[in-house]
């Protein structure tokens, strides 16, 4: 599947976070604990420098949770600070403001010996599209500051969102590269909808995550789409089956695999289909 989406905003949305990273301490990359890899956008590290950086592990409670344990522990053997967030229920949102003075300890110490106490800590909140950015900060603010939506490319332009005396956060737009050299990427971003389904070809694309559930969460497919001996199967052929399953007949007795599509992509970034992780350490 050619996979491709960088909308004209974008290249300005590059230029302004280029000079904005130089107003915060801190950058904070939320990324989609699904695909830890995929949802990092690989200009973010030029863009970001040697400014201290806190990875954000977001929607944890719809990742496996064993494997997100691993990516942890990748992360962190790298030297990178991760923490642990569903920002929809606010689980270890709380826990952002110390986790940023961990990162900034040294800093803290520094501005204390200059007679800086009390200088807000500001941090820029970055990621691709739909990773949850806008949700996250509302919920360490308290309040909807930030537009917050299940649709990439809502955030348009810089906000600047005060969460007390001690912390500012400034909100970004979700920002792509400009091509995926990896096919692999761009299904995994299309899957979690980092990209609107409106440029892809959403059967194809439902086909390649049933062939991707068979391989590593067959069971999930017995339980949801009550499938079985899905092994060797198609990605056509489980859409068709799973369109059988769920009785999205049309006249003449085919399947609505169309619908069945947006229905499966529907509950796989919903959380309904179950806890998934579609990259392991390995994969990287």
């Amino acid at each position: 599947m050619n996979i491709q989406w960088y909308p004209g905003h974008m290249t300005k949305t590059r230029r302004q976070m280029e000079n904005d990273v130089k107003l915060v301490d801190l950058v904070a990359e939320v990324v989609d604990a699904r695909i830890p890899i995929s949802s990092r956008n690989p200009d973010i590290d030029a863009m970001v420098g040697d400014r201290p950086r806190l990875i954000i592990f977001n929607r944890a409670d719809q990742a496996d949770p064993a494997i997100t344990e691993r990516w942890v522990a990748w992360f962190r053997q790298r030297r990178c600070d991760v923490l642990e967030t569903d920002a929809k229920s606010g689980r270890g949102v709380g826990q952002f403001s110390s986790a940023a003075k961990q990162v900034l300890k040294d800093k803290l110490v520094a501005w204390k010996a200059k007679g800086q106490i009390g200088r807000p800590i500001r941090a820029m909140v970055v990621g691709v599209p739909n990773v949850g950015k806008s949700t996250f900060i509302n919920k360490v603010a308290k309040r909807k500051s930030a537009k917050a939506s299940d649709r990439p490319g809502v955030t348009r332009g810089k906000q600047w969102v005060s969460v007390d005396a001690g912390l500012e956060l400034l909100d970004t737009p979700g920002i792509l590269w400009p091509k995926f050299e990896d096919e692999t990427t761009g299904l995994h971003l299309a899957f979690t909808g980092a990209v609107k389904d409106e440029i892809t070809d959403v059967e194809g694309l439902a086909c390649a995550l049933l062939e991707l559930l068979r391989n590593r969460y067959p069971k999930a497919l017995e339980v949801r789409y009550k499938l079985t001996d899905v092994d060797g199967l198609q990605g056509w052929e489980l859409l068709e089956q799973c369109a059988r399953k769920r009785g999205m007949l049309v006249s003449g007795g085919e399947v609505n695999t169309e619908r069945m599509a947006n229905v499966l992509l529907d509950e796989f970034r919903g959380g309904k289909l179950g806890r998934f992780t579609l990259e392991i350490p390995e994969d990287a």
